[in-house]
């Protein structure tokens, strides 16, 4: 019998080592990609400069990052890892970094200007998990979630707390593009621009993350093939010295809706700029104009969010085209800013936010 047990536990021993390929170079990815082992483990890979980390290919396996994944450095536009398939599981190991290294792209301009700089993660997903991952110094934005259906992003930290005196700009958390059933939660990003930035999707959770240093967390809809925001839920977060707390911002002449936006249970504190901003007339250089109503913003509630903007900042802005918005439901609690005085559109179904 003891004979039998310890054959049995050596041969479980030797196809648990047989279910896993250990990955050290991008060679060694490409021959892995062909094989049938469940399991991938990328372990300390410097990418090559102008190349991407590619995992396509690779439905219903297992994804593990350990120790250190470094890049070469170029200036251009495409993506230094792209993860596309169906029933993946990405997950970050303890001790291991995604280091972007990004302080050799950033020159305070981010996306618009001075060097070309990639994105950091492009995934386009179903059914599948990105769990646990460390990413550091992002060229510029980190997480592209485009088309992706039904897939939880949790435990996750982007940390680009470098840039704040380093010349980053434009490194965006999470950018959700033309996406269902996204799940984002416990996580935390220190960046330079939007925490989290929806342009279009719907069933959308964001969930008991932190995030600082940036833009504050956005629904921006409008300009891009898919102009639709509906069922957003922001739930549980906290939103630390961003120069805007929460924003709802719809492209200025865009077409389009946001219907059903909920901002439950948020803690803002030290906001610089503005707590709470919902504008109609957003353009990447800037708002201005007066707001247009071809992207309408319905049933957006406001529940429990609270926090301080600094003095000179202020608490609350609404600038949208007069009859476009419907189905508001706000109960907030923002001081500290002054008072703005030229909200425009604000439904009459509500008590001006503005006054406050």
């Amino acid at each position: 019998m003891t004979s039998w047990v310890a054959t049995s536990v050596a041969l479980a021993l030797c196809i648990t080592v047989a279910s896993a390929v250990d990955v050290w170079n991008m060679e060694q990815l490409e021959q892995a990609k062909k094989g049938k082992d469940p399991v991938i483990r990328v372990r300390n890979i410097n990418v090559p400069a102008g190349r991407t980390l590619d995992f396509q290919g690779l439905d219903g396996r297992t994804i593990e990052f350990h120790g250190r994944v470094t890049f070469g450095y170029k200036e251009w536009s495409g993506h230094l890892i792209i993860i596309k398939g169906k029933n993946i599981n990405i997950k970050g190991m303890p001790g291991h970094l995604i280091d972007g290294e990004g302080h050799r792209w950033w020159d305070k301009c981010g996306g618009n200007c001075g060097k070309k700089k990639p994105f950091m993660i492009y995934t386009q997903l179903e059914n599948s998990y990105v769990d646990g991952l460390r990413i550091k110094n992002t060229p510029a934005w980190c997480f592209a979630i485009n088309q992706c259906s039904n897939v939880h992003y949790s435990n996750i930290d982007i940390d680009n707390r470098d840039g704040h005196t380093k010349g980053g700009h434009n490194t965006d958390g999470f950018d959700v593009h033309k996406s269902r059933n996204i799940r984002i939660y416990n996580s935390k990003v220190n960046n330079q621009d939007d925490c989290l930035a929806i342009n279009s999707g719907w069933d959308i959770v964001f969930e008991n993350n932190v995030c600082e240093g940036g833009h504050g967390i956005a629904v921006a809809v409008g300009g891009y093939d898919v102009n639709e925001a509906k069922n957003i839920l922001i739930k549980n977060c906290k939103v630390i010295k961003n120069n805007i707390g929460i924003r709802v911002k719809t492209l200025l002449n865009g077409k389009g809706i946001v219907d059903g936006v909920p901002f439950d249970n948020v803690e803002l504190k030290d906001i610089f700029e503005t707590g709470i901003v919902i504008i109609g007339n957003y353009l990447n250089s800037g708002p201005r104009e007066k707001p247009t109503g071809g992207i309408p913003i319905k049933n957006l509630n406001i529940r429990n969010v609270r926090g301080n903007v600094f003095p000179n900042g202020t608490n609350v802005l609404v600038n949208v085209a007069p009859g476009s918005p419907f189905g508001w439901i706000w109960d907030f609690n923002v001081w500290g800013g002054k008072p703005n005085k030229n909200c425009l559109g604000v439904p009459s179904t509500i008590a001006d936010p503005c006054a406050k």
